[in-house]
């Protein structure tokens, strides 16, 4: 298991939603249809900003799901390094 920090930053994301469909168990889309983390104890909760601890599938689909960002709004960080994975 490792940990994983992900932000979506409000300012960049356009909605586009492709990191739903990768991955809808990990992002949704608010009110605003911007995207937003949904908590995976409880999905109703969402969240600008998470700290994930997962496994190599789940990280890998959660590094996917970033990278398919067209406009790079999703952040995703070692929490413990504090270095940044992607973008």
């Amino acid at each position: 298991m490792r940990k994983l920090k992900v932000r979506i930053d409000r300012n960049l994301c356009i909605g586009a939603a492709s990191c739903v469909a990768l991955n809808p168990q990990v992002f949704g889309l608010d009110q605003e249809a911007k995207a937003v983390i949904l908590d995976p104890a409880d999905t109703s909760k969402q969240y600008n900003e998470f700290t994930f601890e997962v496994d190599d599938a789940k990280a890998e689909s959660i590094l996917i799901a970033a990278k398919s960002c067209p406009t790079n709004a999703i952040i995703v960080e070692d929490p413990e390094t504090g270095q940044q994975i992607y973008p």
